[in-house]
């Protein structure tokens, strides 16, 4: 028969791993003091924008974080996860603000081009969760840009999918403008070589430049 042997705990390893906890904790309660926030949504804040995956969305988390947004666009949802996670994060950075939400998607006039994602129901069902108020806009984004602009004015943030990023895109530039306001924010999605995607912000003066060149055409 096999000798059972006690285990030994390493008292050095154990002391250190409770000195590091004990260390560690104040550390945070008093980060997250300093930044005026309970613990738990400093936590969660800090996770979204530094750890979650994929690593390409933390720029807009901390985005959302920095410039206190509570109104977003998306083109392009997906399977809504990071519609969900802006939300979240928005309500978390600005929790007595109204949060807005707008997406633009094909829905069920997705191709395999657009890659995964949901019907119009199951969207609307998926967002109504985050209590945000929520518009869903169906189509590509020219279209559905061209009909909503002037209705969605004065957006915090504008979040392009590399999806959306296509020669067709060109042709929406020109009403980006009229959904923006001085302080907004634009971050356009690209996919490189060998499926790394990448998000960038667009500053005002490339968006100019590019709705300059398409009303010019």
């Amino acid at each position: 028969m096999r000798e059972l042997r006690p285990v030994l705990l390493d008292s050095t390893r154990t002391g250190r791993r409770n000195s590091m906890e004990e260390n560690l904790f104040p550390k945070l309660d008093g980060i997250a003091k300093e930044a005026k926030l309970p613990v738990t949504t400093f936590l969660r804040t800090a996770y979204l924008s530094y750890f979650s995956s994929p690593a390409s969305d933390r720029l807009i988390y901390q985005t959302i974080r920095r410039q206190k947004v509570c109104s977003i666009l998306e083109c392009g949802i997906g399977i809504g996860q990071r519609a969900v996670r802006m939300i979240e994060i928005a309500r978390l950075a600005s929790p007595d603000a109204e949060i807005h939400y707008a997406g633009i998607d094909r829905f069920e006039g997705r191709t395999a081009a657009d890659g995964p994602g949901m019907t119009l129901k199951m969207t609307h069902r998926l967002l109504a969760g985050t209590h945000a108020t929520v518009r869903l806009i169906p189509g590509d984004v020219t279209t559905a840009l061209a009909q909503a602009a002037n209705s969605l004015s004065n957006t915090d943030l504008v979040v392009i999918s590399a999806r959306q990023n296509t020669p067709e895109l060109a042709a929406a530039w020109c009403y980006l403008p009229r959904v923006l306001h001085p302080e907004s924010r634009v971050l356009l999605e690209t996919t490189h070589a060998g499926g790394r995607i990448e998000l960038r912000r667009i500053p005002p003066s490339e968006i100019a430049a590019l709705a300059a060149a398409k009303k010019a055409a």
